[in-house]
């Protein structure tokens, strides 16, 4: 590329949406200190808000067991009632918050 040259990528809303959940997906290690394999991976977005939710919990209970997220846990509440757990995830402290099944179902 050259000097007088703007290269130009213009995405939409769900473009959006899927770059940052692949994002969360392809750097869940680092982000969330979980190996990708173990997880199952909840995902929202309030674009009223502009607030994003990523939740991972364990795929398998200690049975080895599937163990799917309660049905009485709605990522859409979640997104809605949670706080914010921080302001960047480009810094260098934890950025998320780890909540029991029973806390989120009140």
């Amino acid at each position: 590329m050259d000097e007088h040259t703007l290269r130009v990528v213009k995405i939409d809303k769900e473009a959006i949406f899927e770059l940052i959940y692949e994002t969360f997906i392809a750097q869940e290690q680092e982000l969330l200190d979980l190996s990708p394999v173990n997880v199952i991976n909840d995902f929202a977005m309030d674009w009223e808000k502009g607030e994003f939710i990523f939740a991972a919990h364990l795929q398998e209970n200690s049975l080895g067991e599937l163990n799917p997220l309660p049905n009485d846990i709605d990522i859409q509440d979640l997104l809605k009632k949670l706080p914010v757990t921080i302001d960047s995830v480009l810094g260098k402290e934890v950025i998320y918050r780890d909540f029991s099944f029973d806390q989120l179902k009140k």
